[in-house]
């Protein structure tokens, strides 16, 4: 990881306001976790030099560590734009996979095209636990496609996400992390001095975690 990179995506999410804490009461998640952190990466499309950024730094981390990619692929809905932005940059096809098949039409869940011999990075907006994003990588290999790995621009770093990426044998990239960005919120004020303990023994046991 590009710690300059790291710090600078870290530090836009926090300007933004895409990051925002909250340890009493904490975050309920859709999974269940209570936490005292919330990321909504979808505001970052409305910022013209922060996309941009994402977009040029997604591109560089991706042909770096999967040089072989041929399509980009966009995990919906909030990997989407990210993923328009990338293959735009990189002059590759796009495809974007559903969270399911449609209940309608075709009943396709992959929209866009895949041809025997692809090579196919992932791009969602965040990893929590991995769940949705390794659901869209499922879904590609049951095509008979190469999934080479996800890139995303930010990743919780819980331990959920690290078992079953390893489990589903797909490599991750991130522009930036927890690590980044709970350093950076602390130096910049974003977060209480006497909340930064709290917020990073969260990151350790997410199921378990009390404020």
């Amino acid at each position: 990881m590009d710690e300059n990179i790291a710090n600078l995506i870290a530090s836009d999410l926090l300007e933004i306001k895409a990051v925002s804490f909250s340890t009493n009461p904490p975050y309920t998640w859709a999974s269940g976790i209570k936490a005292p952190i919330y990321t909504d990466n979808r505001l970052t499309i409305a910022y013209p030099r922060i996309r941009e950024q994402i977009a040029s730094s997604l591109a560089r981390v991706i042909t770096t560590n999967f040089p072989d990619v041929s399509v980009i692929g966009g995990v919906a809905t909030a990997g989407i734009p990210h993923a328009a932005l990338v293959s735009q940059n990189l002059n590759l096809p796009m495809i974007y996979v559903r969270s399911q098949p449609k209940d309608h039409g075709k009943g396709r869940q992959l929209e866009g095209k895949l041809q025997a011999g692809d090579q196919v990075v992932l791009i969602d907006d965040l990893i929590s636990t991995g769940g949705s994003v390794l659901k869209a990588v499922a879904a590609v290999r049951a095509l008979d496609i190469e999934v080479l790995g996800v890139a995303a621009i930010f990743n919780y770093q819980l331990p959920d996400a690290t078992a079953n990426f390893k489990t589903a044998e797909v490599p991750l990239v991130t522009l930036t992390d927890y690590d980044h960005l709970i350093q950076q919120a602390s130096q910049q004020h974003y977060l209480a001095a006497q909340d930064v303990a709290s917020v990073q023994n969260w990151r350790e046991d997410p199921w378990h975690w009390s404020n």
